[in-house]
């Protein structure tokens, strides 16, 4: 048998969610194939099998499972079973039935997930982690008791007979789950906890707080708590809940962390396009041609970002306590849309790179968003990050930086407008563009100035092209 682990996909990554099994328990895999899709709080990523065999399944969707842990087993000795039609029927109903019972036991626990995505204090502080149930626990048939991994009874509807109760204190409790017990002023001995040993895990805190079981079970909603409080109960049939992905909490926790550590300023400007768009028109062909890869705006805006991080270092760096670090390097994020969420790959050392490089990387990154391939560690350590809200439509907008940068640059959709050019009414391709930096490091004169000199340099790429 081969072990099916969770693989490492990066340094601050300790842990994922399982969010689907992409074949089916006794299915015959080849070695390649996708096995499941891996959901962490940076990307989404689909793991193949590591060898050829039938496919034996250990954790269901929703469990959180620990980077290493095994999730299930590949027989290379066996294969997939020959089924008559009324075995295939029967086989389908039970995989139904534990379908549902997994479901509805995901539905109790908020879908095995954590009600905020790891913090870096989360990750690096926590003395234990909450590890999955990487064993099989759904019954054959709806209604038989099973066990779950604390040990309790569990029928097939997802109910839980006999919560288990332990005599606890905050010491005990992991960082994640103790911050979410204080804000919430619950005393932990009184939540039923559902981890190994009857360890206490976020997804216990949410259940009793739904329940009105604890002096949070009012249905208020504590802002301090970042949504960890729950409302009441809502109307099955004019509402829907639904746990936000790890990608989507940890999107919330990154702009709320911004927007309450940093003194956010937006400035403003209009660059003149006609220039770039010549050019584009002009080498579209050829450029297309000889590097395989078509020539967009990103780059051109990449190149000026550049060359305004050198004119004004203080934008390429961040405040660390009551220090400055300065980066000398270049790496910027190019936040990109999927339908997991935003994301934000970064282009490395863009300093160094031509425009032909730099448009295969972002048209690479796009490919892969949409395949779930982007690595946790290919969203980290960008200096400097560059939103294109213009592909929607969006004509104006004050994006968040992503912390600890100092600044985020917004480009918006391009819109012939007149404008004076040598005392004379023409019209133009416009687009507005937005800076929103932290005024704790950068005045305003420095931020005006930075967005100015990415104006010039895009309405004069022949300066980009000749490093001038």
């Amino acid at each position: 048998m081969i072990e099916i682990v969770v693989p490492n996909v990066g340094e601050s990554v300790s842990s994922g969610i399982i969010a689907a099994w992409l074949k089916k328990d006794g299915d015959a895999v080849e070695e390649g194939d996708n096995l499941f899709e891996l959901e962490t709080d940076k990307a989404t990523m689909e793991v193949p099998a590591t060898a050829s065999g039938v496919l034996h399944i250990d954790a269901r969707e929703g469990d959180e499972v620990e980077v290493g842990a095994a999730v299930g087993r590949i027989d290379e000795n066996a294969s997939a079973p020959a089924q008559s039609s009324g075995d295939t029927a029967r086989g389908n109903e039970e995989s139904e039935s534990k379908s549902q019972s997994g479901a509805k036991s995901g539905a109790k626990s908020g879908g095995k997930e954590k009600s905020g995505a790891k913090t870096a204090e989360d990750t690096a502080g926590s003395p234990t982690k909450e590890p999955a149930a990487a064993q099989k626990n759904t019954p054959e048939k709806q209604g038989t008791p099973e066990k779950s991994p604390a040990g309790r009874q569990q029928t097939g509807s997802g109910q839980q007979q006999g919560p288990a109760k332990k005599k606890r204190s905050l010491d005990d409790l992991s960082p994640a789950v103790r911050r979410l017990v204080e804000e919430l002023d619950l005393d932990p001995s009184d939540i039923p906890g559902s981890g190994p040993e009857h360890r206490l895990l976020k997804e216990d805190v949410q259940r009793y707080v739904k329940q009105g079981a604890g002096s949070g079970g009012s249905g208020s909603r504590s802002p301090a708590s970042g949504g960890a409080a729950l409302h009441g109960d809502i109307d099955p049939d004019r509402q829907e809940r639904v746990p936000m992905t790890n990608l989507r909490k940890r999107i919330s926790e990154r702009l709320v962390e911004s927007k309450q550590t940093a003194a956010h300023l937006t400035t403003f400007n209009e660059v003149d396009m006609k220039a770039v768009m010549d050019i584009r028109k002009e080498y579209k062909e050829s450029f297309e041609k000889k590097h395989g890869v078509r020539l967009g705006f990103m780059s051109f805006f990449l190149k000026a970002a550049v060359k305004a991080l050198k004119e004004y270092p203080q934008v390429n760096a961040f405040v660390d306590g009551t220090d400055i670090i300065y980066n000398k390097f270049f790496d910027i994020g190019v936040a990109l849309s999927s339908d997991r969420g935003l994301m934000t790959p970064v282009v490395r050392d863009c300093e160094s790179k031509g425009f032909a490089e730099i448009e295969t990387i972002i048209l690479d990154f796009i490919q892969r968003a949409q395949k779930k391939k982007i690595m946790p560690d290919e969203l980290m350590g960008g200096t400097f990050t560059i939103s294109n809200g213009g592909v929607f439509g969006s004509m104006l907008s004050t994006p968040i930086p992503n912390p600890p940068q100092t600044a985020v640059l917004g480009m918006h959709t391009i819109q012939q407008r007149p404008v004076v050019r040598n005392g004379e009414i023409v019209i133009r391709p416009m687009m507005y563009l937005a800076l929103t930096y932290d005024h704790r490091i950068l005045d305003g004169r420095e931020a005006i100035g930075f967005l100015k000199t990415i104006k010039e340099a895009v309405e004069d790429p022949n300066s980009l092209l000749l490093d001038v």
